[in-house]
C-alpha cells in the first residue's frame, strides 16, 4: 500500500497563521508546530522536575508536533471565528476530528494503531499541557511582533496572556517567571 501521509504532513509548512493579522514575520504551521514541541516539552519536564509530575516529555512532544495536523485538511480557522461562537466552535471540533480521520487511514493499517492517539490526542493530561504550549506559542508570537514595532497584536498580548493564566497550571506560571521576558529582548541583549 503506497501512503500520501508524510507527504501530507510536509505540506503544513504552506499553512500560515495568523491570516487576520498583519505580521511582522509570518509564521507557517510547521514552524509553529515545531515551536509547540519544544514548548510542551518544556513544560512537561518543568511538571516533573518542579511539580511532582509523571509525564512522558517524549510523548508530549510527538503530541505537539501533531497537534494541527489536521489543518492539513482544513486550514487554519482565526482564533476569533473558531472560538467565539459555541455552535462553529463544536462544528469545528467536528470537522478537526474528520480531518484526523483522513490522515490516520492515510498511513498503512500497521502503524495506524501508534499515529490515533498521537492525531487525536487522546491522553487528557497530555492534551492539557500541548493546549498550555500552544498559548504559549501565541503569546509568544504576540510578544516578538510587539516587539518589531507591531501594535496589531497589543490585544492578542493581553488577551492570551490573561488565559496563560487562567490556566493555573504551576509550570506555565514558572515558564511566565522564569523564560518569558527574555522573548522581548534583542540578541544583543540576550548576551
Amino acid at each position: 500500500m503506497k501512503s500520501h501521509f508524510f507527504a501530507y504532513i510536509s505540506r503544513m509548512r504552506f499553512i500560515q497563521r495568523w491570516a487576520l493579522m498583519r505580521n511582522t514575520a509570518p509564521e507557517n504551521v510547521q514552524e509553529h508546530s515545531h515551536q509547540v514541541a519544544v514548548l510542551a516539552h518544556a513544560l512537561a519536564v518543568i511538571r516533573n522536575e518542579k511539580f511532582g509530575g509523571r509525564l512522558d516529555p517524549g510523548a508530549v512532544a510527538v503530541a505537539a508536533l501533531y497537534h494541527d495536523a489536521s489543518e492539513i485538511l482544513t486550514g487554519d480557522m482565526p482564533t476569533p471565528i473558531k472560538y467565539d461562537n459555541p455552535a462553529i466552535r463544536n462544528a469545528y471540533k467536528d470537522v478537526e476530528a474528520v480531518a484526523e480521520g483522513k490522515l490516520l487511514h492515510m498511513l498503512p493499517p500497521e502503524l495506524q494503531g501508534v499515529y490515533g492517539p498521537i492525531l487525536t490526542q487522546s491522553d487528557p493530561e497530555v492534551r492539557q499541557v500541548v493546549k498550555a504550549a500552544d498559548k504559549l506559542s501565541a503569546y509568544i508570537k504576540c510578544v516578538e511582533e510587539l516587539k518589531a514595532g507591531n501594535n496589531e497584536f497589543r490585544q492578542a498580548a493581553g488577551q492570551t496572556r490573561k488565559a496563560l493564566e487562567g490556566y493555573e497550571l504551576p509550570e506555565v506560571t514558572y515558564f511566565l517567571e522564569t523564560f518569558m521576558d527574555s522573548f522581548s529582548l534583542t540578541l544583543d541583549e540576550l548576551q
